[in-house]
């Protein structure tokens, strides 16, 4: 929704809490028709749902109208289920009486393209004209389970569940999957909406709604595409902020790389991995399977942030507890070793072949003693050293002939899990169905929340732990954490065009203050001597012309000249190198020789949809072999630069190897930030800059050769 007055508050609430509703098109000949009526009728929904058809007469065993216009009371909610073209004159007559919220079903619009685009263009112009708040077409509509208002065109039946997990879908075929395992798994909606075409409603008008509802703890996304990257953005931080995590399973990656080819940058950042990086900062959890999707939403749902990285795992099961070591690794988890007062207790509790450590199996004992498993989460919750507990426990899937021992220890406990001084979080083996007698258990119980699967419990713990540490980050950063400040950019820059020889991009670097190495421009071999006695031998002599993007490429670098003679040679053959060109004759760089250090790639390259995006790796030579880069959209600021630099798997490198003088990560990421600010500054003709390489070493920051590129 465009309209700032017909926003995702008060417009999208009316939408999804209707207190009367018309089924337009209703007919005893339509599935969607029928299916529509049962799921209010049979979820509770508490007002009236009038049959509109234009024969009148019966439908579905109901009186119905010939029209709106002949309905007892003007509507809430009007659901549309008309061919194509009659869509339109529904939405007409409905604005006439002062109807405002509409789902459409019918599809043929602009998923199809052609004269269906220009009917949902019509249907777009029209409901801004009039303010109406239109959900589709091409959608199934949305289940209000948390108010029992379900206008939604499949059979739902018995699998819809209450809870607190807010799902939206790109996607209306899979809703019934979801909504299936959601039930299978025990994860409770509070609502679910297929988007259809998003021609008015879009998705983050969606997100902003249930990031207001008191119903919703977690939302969980199925996302063909981000539509809009800067509204995407915005609701995923307010999410954040507002403590709500989002899950998302996006689909359709990309390869395709940028089309700057001056930049090695380009090649770099391709659209899968800029939509990684902005969820990654946005705290948007990204998953790759419809299972995870909804056991992560249902977890941090139930469980919300985990205070740290550090987990207690209690098992029976020596097999279980290697797997779950293995997996914690694989999600960045720590499983330290427990405190000597609680081995000291578990010792007095397993049984005398028990091995006391962590992850604790304390070993199929638990047929014979069914306290143990729970005594012994008692003792690992009140060690020092956790954050919070794995407990691997499997739930029953039939009632036993007498199930009160079995329900009192659950009782039992429910009663340690909610009492434990760090959250515990109950995994199965594997992921099967939560029974009728699962269900008992907690509804009896007070047994908490039960993630399916070892694989899939362990990586939704991984994800709740990043989550927590993102928004903790994002909300220091809230809390007055300054961005760079950097000077206003040069004359001139708004008219750039082409790409900028290296002593011009060098220039506009050290505007902003950025530290660049000390070089001369010249012309000629005498002049390029005179520089080098300047700076002290050796030195590096570079070739420079307008237009020349990478030097190495054509020949165009000597580096470690020690001496006149050397200089002179290798002037003429970097001169020589460069093809012929309209700016008359080529001149050269010559800069002092840098060693030691770590080199890395600083570049920023603007994508289509995201803007400019910074990558930053290992540099040098080396940026096309290894590919060791972490993504950020900008804007950043040095904390995020500093996570993104722990994210590199050479990252070990600037710690320093084999006596090297390790990297002040401190001041590498103020610089690349510093970079990263101005680059925001030069405006919107800025395609990319590029510094390769940026050396590092200890606190010294300094880049070595830099690349500018602006739009044509």
């Amino acid at each position: 929704m465009t309209d700032v007055t017909h926003g995702p508050g008060a417009a999208t609430s009316a939408l999804f809490n209707p207190r009367s509703i018309a089924l337009v098109g209703a007919t005893d000949k339509s599935g969607w028709s029928a299916a529509t009526l049962n799921n209010l009728r049979g979820h509770g929904f508490a007002g009236p749902v009038y049959l509109v058809n234009p024969r009148g007469g019966v439908v579905h065993g109901e009186r119905s109208y010939r029209s709106l216009a002949e309905l007892p009371e003007v509507v809430d909610l009007v659901y549309v289920m008309v061919p194509t073209t009659a869509v339109l004159e529904v939405l007409k007559e409905g604005a006439a009486l002062g109807t405002a919220n509409y789902v459409v079903l019918t599809a043929g619009f602009g998923e199809v393209g052609g004269e269906g685009a220009r009917l949902e263009a019509e249907l777009v112009e029209f409901a801004h004209e009039r303010s109406l708040t239109v959900l589709g077409p091409n959608g199934n509509g949305y289940l209000n389970a948390a108010a029992s208002i379900t206008p939604y065109g499949l059979p739902v039946g018995t699998s819809l569940l209450r809870g607190s997990v807010g799902v939206v879908l790109q996607s209306g075929a899979l809703a019934s999957s979801v909504l299936g395992f959601a039930h299978a798994r025990n994860v409770g909606i509070s609502l679910l909406t297929t988007m259809g075409n998003e021609a008015v409603v879009t998705l983050t008008d969606v997100i902003d709604y249930l990031i207001d509802d008191p119903a919703t703890k977690s939302i969980a996304l199925f996302l063909e595409a981000v539509r809009d990257p800067a509204e995407f953005s915005r609701v995923a931080r307010r999410a954040l902020l507002a403590g709500k995590p989002i899950v998302a399973l996006k689909v359709g990656r990309s390869a395709l790389a940028s089309h700057t080819a001056q930049a090695h940058t380009g090649a770099l950042v391709g659209d899968d991995q800029i939509v990684d990086a902005a969820f990654r900062q946005l705290g948007v959890i990204r998953v790759r399977s419809l299972e995870d999707l909804m056991i992560t939403a249902g977890l941090l749902a139930e469980i919300g942030p985990l205070p740290g990285r550090r987990i207690g795992v209690v098992t029976p099961s020596g097999g279980a507890s290697e797997i779950i070591a293995d997996r914690a690794e694989d999600e960045g988890l720590l499983l330290p070793a427990f405190d000597d007062r609680t081995v000291d207790r578990l010792t007095e509790i397993v049984p005398p072949f028990a091995t006391v450590r962590n992850p604790l199996d304390v070993t199929g004992y638990v047929l014979i003693d069914r306290t143990l498993l729970g005594r012994s989460l008692e003792v690992v919750a009140s060690d020092p050293g956790v954050d919070a507990i794995m407990l691997l426990a499997d739930i029953p899937k039939v009632a036993p002939p007498d199930p009160a021992p079995v329900l009192e220890n659950y009782r039992a406990n429910a009663r340690r899990i909610a009492e434990a001084a760090v959250p515990v979080v109950v995994v199965t083996n594997a992921l099967t169905d939560i029974s009728e007698f699962g269900r008992t258990i907690r509804e009896e119980t007070g047994y908490p929340h039960v993630v399916g699967g070892i694989e899939h419990g362990v990586q939704a713990i991984g994800a709740a732990v990043r989550w927590t540490e993102t928004r903790a980050r994002v909300l220091r950063a809230e809390s007055g954490v300054a961005r760079p400040t950097v000077a206003a950019a040069p004359e001139g820059v708004s008219e750039a065009t082409g790409v900028w020889a290296e002593h011009r991009a060098a220039a506009l670097l050290e505007s902003a203050g950025i530290p660049v190495v000390p070089a001369e421009h010249v012309h000629g071999e005498d002049a390029a001597v005179a520089a080098a006695e300047r700076f002290g031998y050796p030195v590096v002599l570079k070739a420079a012309v307008e237009g020349l993007g990478h030097k190495s490429d054509i020949g165009g670098v000597r580096l470690g000249l020690a001496g006149p003679d050397q200089l002179r040679g290798a002037y003429r053959d970097v001169v020589a190198s460069v093809p012929a060109h309209d700016d008359g004759p080529a001149g050269a760089l010559v800069q002092p020789q840098r060693t030691g250090g770590t080199e890395l790639l600083v570049g920023i390259v603007r994508k289509p949809d995201w803007g400019l995006t910074l990558a930053v790796g290992l540099g040098g030579v080396w940026v096309e072999v290894l590919r060791d880069t972490s993504l950020r959209v900008l804007p950043v600021d040095a904390d995020e630069v500093r996570q993104a630099l722990d994210e590199l798997r050479g990252r070990a490198l600037l710690d320093g190897v084999r006596g090297g003088e390790p990297a002040d990560l401190d001041a590498v990421s103020t610089v690349v930030a510093r970079i990263a600010a101005f680059a925001e500054s030069l405006g919107d003709r800025l395609e990319a800059l590029e510094i390769n390489p940026l050396l590092v070493s200890g606190s010294r920051v300094e880049a070595l050769d830099a690349l500018v590129t602006w739009r044509e």
